[in-house]
């Protein structure tokens, strides 16, 4: 999942918030199986601050309802693990910070399954001004792949989403 140059996860970071940058956007990030491994990496490169507003670690499923304001019912009806749950964190800690982009994770980073999935089953999302996107990931490895997968790849929406045209 590393981009080419294999500059992997760090590289992208980079990337991102180059971009953000050069676009006056801002970011937040709402983690659940990444436990604040997106928000540490984007923290990592020098100037981050301005672009990088905060993230909030939203592990338990009910900080999912009452921090990010994702729809309880839909957390009964579905669990964490889904793809409209990652939009909507994406879309809530984008408002609770104040941000223009909102990045988010949701999963099971394993060793064993949990909430009825597999570990390895992911959602990444990204919202933006312009729109939102989620993708449904299926990762293999251990627990510390699953999680650099998952943070590598909202990371890279995130980038895809800055680079992508469209109405400003």
């Amino acid at each position: 999942m590393s981009p080419a140059g294999g500059r992997g996860l760090a590289g992208q970071a980079e990337q991102l918030l180059e971009a953000a940058r050069e676009q006056g956007r801002t970011i937040a990030v709402a983690e659940s199986l990444t436990g604040g491994m997106v928000c540490s990496t984007l923290v990592g490169v020098p100037g981050a601050s301005a672009v990088l507003l905060g993230g909030v670690v939203a592990y338990a499923t009910r900080v999912k309802a009452q921090v990010l304001g994702v729809d309880a019912e839909l957390l009964a009806r579905t669990g964490p693990v889904d793809g409209e749950v990652a939009l909507q964190m994406a879309r809530g800690v984008a408002r609770v910070l104040g941000a223009d982009l909102g990045l988010a994770t949701t999963g099971v980073a394993g060793p064993g399954p949990a909430d009825g999935h597999e570990a390895g089953t992911v959602h990444v999302a990204v919202v933006t001004p312009w729109g939102g996107a989620e993708r449904a990931l299926r990762l293999d490895g251990d627990r510390a792949q699953v999680r650099l997968g998952s943070a590598e790849a909202v990371v890279g929406l995130a980038l895809e989403m800055l680079r992508s045209p469209r109405i400003r």
